[in-house]
C-alpha cells in the first residue's frame, strides 16, 4: 500500500495558481519533515519544497521561490504545496515524501524514507 497520496493536479493557464495536497494513507508513521519533488520526462527527480515540522522551517529550490508556498500538518503526516505564476515548464509529475529522521536531509531524495505514487500537477497552457 501505497503511504502517502498526492492529489490536486489540473489544468491550469500559464500564471495561474495550483494547489497540491499530499496526505497518509493506511500506515501510520511519524515523520519530522515532509516534502515535494517533481520529475519532468527523461530527467532525475529534483526537489522543489519542504517543511521541518520541529521548527516550522521551510525550504524552497530556486526555481519555486517566491512563487510557491509550502504547509502542512505534522501530526496527520499531511502537507500541501501552493504554486502562483505558473509556467508550462511547471508541468511535470509531482511527488510528496516524509522523512522519518531528525537529521533528514530534506531537499535530497534520500532524505525521505515513504513516498508517494505521485500525481500530474499542474499542466500549464
Amino acid at each position: 500500500q501505497v503511504p502517502l497520496v498526492e492529489s490536486g493536479g489540473g489544468l491550469v493557464q500559464a500564471g495561474g495558481s495550483l494547489r497540491l495536497s499530499c496526505a497518509a494513507s493506511g500506515r501510520t508513521f511519524s515523520s519530522y519533515g515532509m516534502g515535494w519533488f517533481r520529475q519532468a520526462p527523461g530527467k532525475e527527480r529534483e526537489f522543489v519544497a519542504a517543511i521541518r515540522w520541529s521548527v516550522g522551517s521551510t525550504y524552497y529550490a530556486d526555481a519555486v521561490k517566491g512563487r510557491s508556498t509550502i504547509s502542512g500538518e505534522g501530526p496527520r503526516n499531511a502537507v500541501y504545496l501552493q504554486l502562483i505564476f505558473l509556467k508550462p515548464r511547471d508541468t511535470t509529475v509531482f511527488y510528496c515524501a516524509a522523512g522519518l529522521q531528525a537529521s533528514s536531509v530534506l531537499d535530497f531524495p534520500a532524505g525521505y524514507a515513504l513516498w508517494g505514487q505521485g500525481t500530474q500537477g499542474p499542466v500549464v497552457s
